[in-house]
């Protein structure tokens, strides 16, 4: 959706409105002085930043060493069945 030019002085009348649609819709408004773009109102990004990741990651709960020996034991005897197996087309008939 692209980006809806609007008088500073309409947005002003129903401020309320606009911010609705642009938080429920995720619409995005150039707010303009006469012919001048001076403000955008536009839905803030939801989410984390990829710089929050370190801390994200920091936060979360660690494996016991016992807890990540067996992880590392069944990574290994899924790699040594794949190997054995082979790897399928689910999509042949």
């Amino acid at each position: 959706m692209g980006v809806k030019s609007l008088n500073v002085t309409e947005v002003a009348r129903h401020f309320s409105d606009y911010v609705n649609r642009a938080v429920d819709r995720r619409e995005r408004f150039l707010l303009c002085k006469g012919r001048k773009p001076v403000a955008e109102l536009r839905p803030i990004p939801s989410g984390r930043r990829l710089g929050d990741l370190p801390s994200v990651l920091a936060s979360l709960p660690r494996l016991s060493k016992r807890e990540a020996e067996a992880f590392s034991e069944d990574i290994r005897r899924s790699r040594e069945k794949l190997m054995r197996e082979g790897i399928r087309d689910p999509w042949a008939s």
